[in-house]
Order: structure tokens, then sequence, then C-alpha cells
């Protein structure tokens, strides 16, 4: 059943790995079924850079969802992101062969098609084709042109490309953990998903995943995607500002900043101190939270500068009525938003995934660092949708679809995934061993041939 399709999303992350498990219950609504998560080892800016270290904590994340779920996992929808992200606009056009014939989902499809063998530079590769608008007959602004008449189609489409090397290492950290990855999906489009409404996107809004080493971007308005850029800076810039500011080691930075730090200076108080322990018996250290939190300050107007510049950049900074919604892990600072609101003069929340999570999910589930694990979860549900109407499943998609029968045993995966021999008969290996004999002996007697006419030859 579509509703108890089980789907993992795997966030590989720059501070956590994280693998989320969710269906879809009986009110269309999104049903996490537990988590797993990790310390990411080998990942640096949203970018791999350790195959194996990367492996072993996309394993130990995998395999605490497991635990958690009672399900085997194999199957994944994977987040990519880091600073090798880029988008552009580009127009497809298609003409049709007669007006009668109405436009059909495969004239859509063609087009999209089209666009995945646009010449990219050496190096890059094309995530996602997203269709903003479709054009029938010089009529512009059409969103679904399916059932109409037409002759000439034509679409704008926002086209993510990214690095060969980025994605072939995702997928290599994948399959070295066991999984196949069946979608790759630009982690801020997952997001969006999990914490975006559709009158937001309708209205216009800029969503902000501020993660451990990127901050993502994805702009809306008239509910289509318009814009997406990545920043390569995130949380961990601000613990490395705080362990060279206060001179003290990355570990206490990053409690420093998770427990303590504030987005504002002005919001601390001057006789507010906390006192660091010592190493190895040296004497404690005093750090005024007035000072830390003029450091984490510094370093987030210059993120949001970033983030106000790509918006601007966009052309829809005055079309924005939803203003800006922050997600990830660094939203969770203390009088963010209203930094945000200050720089950039917009309205701004906390977007968290509980948008179209069902009201069994526990508390820590709708906390802004899952934002893009629900996400992919999301992506996954509509992808499995999709195959289910084209009448195929995973494993004939991916190419695990079982059809063995020159052995001794076949091994079907039926509906239930619950694997079933079914024994080949004595008399078929038999005649199977047999026609193997006659082909060897057959190339036996050629290679004997050919090595007397050789020696021959050489006499």
């Amino acid at each position: 059943m579509k509703n108890s399709q089980i789907v993992a999303g795997l966030d590989i992350g720059t501070t956590k790995i994280a693998c989320i498990v969710g269906r879809r219950d009986e009110y269309g609504k999104i049903e996490i079924l537990g988590i797993g998560k990790s310390d990411s080892l080998g990942v640096a800016r949203g970018m791999v850079q350790n195959i194996d270290m990367a492996v072993q904590a996309i394993k130990a994340a995998v395999t605490e969802a497991e635990l958690k779920t009672g399900e085997k996992i194999k199957y994944v929808n994977v987040g990519i992101a880091g600073k090798h992200i880029n988008s552009l606009q580009h127009r497809g056009i298609l003409t049709r062969e007669s007006v009668e014939n109405e436009i059909t989902r495969e004239d859509t499809e063609r087009l999209e098609s089209d666009m995945l063998r646009l010449q990219m530079l050496p190096g890059e590769e094309i995530i996602h084709v997203l269709p903003q608008e479709y054009i029938v007959d010089s009529e512009q602004g059409i969103k679904n042109p399916i059932g109409m008449s037409g002759i000439r189609l034509e679409a704008n489409f926002h086209i993510i490309t990214g690095q060969v090397a980025a994605a072939k290492n995702i997928h290599r950290c994948a399959y070295k953990s066991g999984l196949k990855v069946t979608e790759l999906i630009l982690e801020p489009l997952a997001s969006a998903d999990a914490v975006l409404s559709e009158e937001e996107k309708e209205a216009g809004v800029a969503l902000v995943d501020i993660g451990g080493g990127t901050t993502d971007i994805a702009i809306f308005q008239d509910g289509l995607i318009r814009h997406t850029a990545v920043i390569p800076f995130g949380g961990n810039i601000l613990t490395e500002d705080i362990k060279e500011g206060c001179t003290i080691i990355r570990h206490q930075a990053e409690l420093l900043k998770v427990k303590f730090g504030s987005a504002l200076a002005s919001e601390a108080k001057d006789n507010e101190i906390v006192s660091i322990p010592g190493i190895r018996g040296r004497q404690p250290k005093e750090i005024s939270l007035k000072n830390l939190a003029s450091i984490i300050q510094a370093r987030m107007e210059e993120i949001i500068e970033l983030v106000h510049f790509e918006i601007r950049n966009s052309g829809f900074e005055k079309k924005l009525i939803g203003g800006i919604v922050l997600t990830g892990g660094g939203s969770n600072l203390k009088h963010l938003p209203q930094l945000v609101a200050y720089i950039t003069g917009m309205d701004v929340r906390i977007g968290l995934p509980n948008e179209h999570l069902s009201s069994s999910n526990s508390e820590i589930v709708t906390s802004p660092i899952y934002s893009t694990g629900v996400g992919l979860v999301m992506k996954g549900l509509v992808f499995y949708d999709k195959l289910e109407h084209e009448g195929t499943t995973i494993e004939r998609h991916m190419g695990d679809a079982v059809d063995v029968k020159d052995a001794k045993t076949v091994t079907s995966v039926e509906a239930n995934d619950e694997p079933t021999e079914s024994p080949v008969s004595d008399q078929e290996m038999e005649a199977t061993s047999a026609n193997r004999f006659k082909y060897f002996s057959g190339f036996n007697g050629i290679r004997k041939k050919l090595e007397d006419w050789m020696s021959e030859g050489l006499d």
C-alpha cells in the first residue's frame, strides 16, 4: 500500500549524519518511525573529503535507525550541498505535430529530457531540472499545460548543477555502506518541503538553512522555485571564531556557542561570566558572555549580509511577502531572528519541520536540525508515488529485480520483500552443464587448430 511505504532519508551534513525513516499515515501526514544520528566524519562544508571516515559515520547512523524501526534499510534519498552548487535559467521549445491532439505528460517530459542534454562546464553535471512556467502558443504564465491544445510548447526551467566528483563521492559512500541512492536532492529543496507551507511559497519566501558547514538558500514565489544558492559558511565558523577569540579548545567553544551563545551582544549583561575548566590542572578561564556574543554577532552579520546579497541578486527581494524562514541547526542561536530582521528589513520566523508531520511524532523530530532529513523522506514518498503511477517498483527502477534461471536456486523478491527460493530441476541443470561443456569443447578445438597452423607457418 502507498500509505505504508517506508522511506529513508540520509542527511550527510558537516556536523552530523542523520538517517530518518518515515511513512505516510492514513491521513496523508508524515509519520517518523525512527532517527539514527552520528557525528559527521570526513565531511567539510557539505562535501565528502574522506570516504572511509564518512562510510563509518553513515553506517553508525543507519544501524541506529534500523534498530529503532526494525526495518532493513536498502534505498535512501540523499541530500547534496556545498559551494560547488550553481543554478541557471534556460528555456526549452517543443513544436508539436497537430493542434488537435492535447498536450500530454510525455510532451512536458520531452522538454525536461532536452534540458538534461545541455552542455555543462567540464566536471559539472545537472542535478535538478525544475519547470517554472509553460508557454503555449505565446500564452504565458501556464503552470500545468497538460490537456491544453497548441502547436508550440515552451517552458522556462530552473536548472541546478553541481560537481560530478562531489556527486560520485556521495554515491560511493552510500555503496560502501551497503545502500543504494534512489535520488540525489539539493538540501534546501528538501528543507523547503519540510518547513514551508504552500501559502508561503505562493506569497513569496526565502528559506535560509543554516547548517554546520554551509548556509543554503531557496527562494520561492508564485509557488515556484526562483533562485537557489549555497554560501560556504555555517555554524562551524562561529565555533572557530570563539575558539580563537577566547583561546579555548574547539570542544569547549562548541559548548559555549550552544549553551550561552547569542547573536545580539546588546542582549548580554556585562556581569555575566562563564568559567571554563583549564587543561590538565591549569587555572580555569573566565569568559564574559558579552564578549562571546560580540564574537558571534560579528560573524553572523557577515553571513546575513551574504544571504541578503543573494536575495537582492535574485530580483525577488520586493516580492517576498512571506519574508525569511530560518531553519537548520544554526537557527537555534538565540536572538538570531531579531538580527536577521534588523539587517534585511524583512519578516523572519524559525521554520520547524512539523508542517506535514503527524501529531504522533515526538518533539525531537520537530527540531530545525532535522528539517533536511524530514524533507528527504517527503521527497522519497513523492518518488514512490510516481513509481506506483508508472506501474513499477523501486526494485525494478534500481535494476534489482531478480530474473535468474541459470542457477541452482532462483531468489525472487515478493511484494513483502521476503526472499523465497524456487528450485531448478536437475534435468535443467544437466542440460545447462552439457551446453557449457559443448561450448568449451568447441572452443578448445578451434584453439588447437590455430596452434597447429601457427606452428606450421613458423616451420
